[in-house]
């Protein structure tokens, strides 16, 4: 079993499953590695316990973070108030957007109006669980676009709390209500203008 961790940990380490990215599923890992179903179970629940893998019903397994120290802070922030959580997005995102507006490539800003457009798609699905993510997925590449290691590694550790945090805000069902609208705010790093972005990107993170 501490083989088959160790084998997993550094796929995680050396970057073959890179912080954000879904790690391959369960039979894949078991054909890859060579041992049972349960001891690849057990391997994955191991590191979900240590923070470095997150298990996301109906998309799979995720790596959020590098180490178990990284695993340390996404355990307590999966745990803390909503109105602290929504304070520590708004740190990340503010500065990420502001950042992002003065580094994005045309490749990010292609990987931004596909992640918006998943984003318009999910919440006219009306399903909660589909636009939480998608705005989720809307939010970590604005960060990829920031060009900031470290940056995105802490963000995508917090990615239980930002989930949570999203999904406290839309409720339990989709209302027009409650929806908040982003284009401007891929507008706005498209522009190049970081005031702006950040304005934004704080506008919707208000506690």
């Amino acid at each position: 079993m501490r083989q088959v961790i160790d084998q997993l940990r550094e796929q995680v380490s050396t970057g073959a499953w890179p912080v954000g990215g879904r790690i391959p599923t369960e039979p894949q890992l078991v054909e890859a590695l060579g041992v049972g179903r349960n001891t690849v179970r057990e391997a994955v629940r191991a590191l979900v316990h240590a923070g470095v893998l997150e298990c996301r019903q109906g998309s799979g397994t995720y790596v959020v973070s590098a180490d178990e120290l990284s695993g340390a802070v996404s355990r307590r922030l999966a745990s803390a108030q909503v109105a602290e959580a929504v304070e520590v997005r708004r740190a990340f995102e503010v500065e990420a957007a502001r950042l992002a507006a003065q580094r994005r490539t045309r490749e990010d800003m292609a990987a931004l109006d596909g992640a918006l457009a998943d984003r318009e798609a999910a919440w006219r699905s009306g399903r909660v669980a589909d636009f939480v993510e998608a705005d989720a997925v809307l939010h970590a590449a604005i960060v990829a676009a920031a060009h900031n290691a470290m940056l995105a590694e802490l963000y995508a550790s917090f990615g239980a709390a930002t989930r949570a945090t999203i999904a406290e805000g839309v409720g339990a069902t989709l209302h027009q209500d409650r929806y908040v609208d982003h284009g401007r705010l891929v507008a706005a790093i498209r522009a190049g203008d970081p005031e702006r972005a950040a304005a934004e990107a704080g506008a919707f993170l208000e506690v």
